[in-house]
């Protein structure tokens, strides 16, 4: 069976995407930071008849990291790499002018040094896989700019710039970076707490990144809204 490294896996996102892969018959490697609501996701996902190995700890310790990519290896290798696990910098967001220097810190070691390390970490099984994949996830905060967003989206950006080079360093796996869209997260929530306009689950963006798992198209940054598109 293949097997998926998703971080940030307990809720939203991450979880939606680890339930989908559970219903093809993946094997899952779970990372998150709190230990009590992992579990729950893997009860919860094993009873899809996948194993599934769920580690809590902070991504951005290089002893965590290794640990994912054992837990992979025991169940078979690397197939997929989802970095989903990310940091805002300040909850709520703040204007620049107040955004504290060490909240950035966090944003860039979470969303870019970390993703990149367990890349790097995971990388001689990705290039063993036949269909080896990476997918980061992105932001339109990466691509625009939104007043209060600019640590966040800076750090996205930064991630998006190194997904794109290590898919020309790696032309043997696919590399994508994806925008998932407005989505109803405890991210979001957490940046902007005093927005309370329905928006739509995770679950319902979770198709489109089935179709590149799929499809395969070349590296690069995709949108889920478009990729959601092709799907219908």
């Amino acid at each position: 069976m293949p097997v998926a490294i998703i971080t940030g896996a307990s809720k939203g996102l991450g979880r939606a995407l680890a339930e989908a892969l559970a219903e093809r018959g993946w094997d899952l490697v779970l990372d998150a930071r709190t230990a009590g609501v992992l579990q729950e996701t893997a009860v919860a996902l094993g009873k899809h008849g996948t194993r599934v190995a769920a580690l809590p700890g902070d991504i951005t310790d290089g002893a965590h990291r290794a640990g994912l990519v054992a837990a992979a290896r025991e169940l078979g290798g690397v197939d997929l790499l989802v970095n989903n696990a990310s940091a805002l910098g300040a909850e709520p967001l703040v204007r620049l002018e107040a955004l504290p220097l060490d909240g950035l810190r966090r944003a860039l070691e979470v969303n870019v040094v970390a993703a990149l390390g367990l890349v790097q970490e995971a990388l001689p099984l990705l290039r063993e896989s036949s269909a080896g994949a990476v997918i980061d996830i992105s932001s339109d905060a990466a691509a625009e700019a939104y007043e209060t967003w600019g640590g966040y989206g800076a750090s996205k950006a930064a991630l998006d710039h190194l997904s794109a080079v290590l898919g020309e360093e790696e032309p043997g796996l696919r590399v994508w970076a994806v925008d998932p869209g407005d989505m109803a997260t405890d991210l979001y929530a957490a940046a902007v707490p005093d927005d309370t306009d329905p928006r739509p689950a995770p679950a319902g963006v979770v198709p489109g990144f089935l179709r590149l798992i799929d499809k395969r198209p070349a590296s690069g940054r995709y949108a889920a809204p478009a990729l959601l598109e092709v799907t219908r």
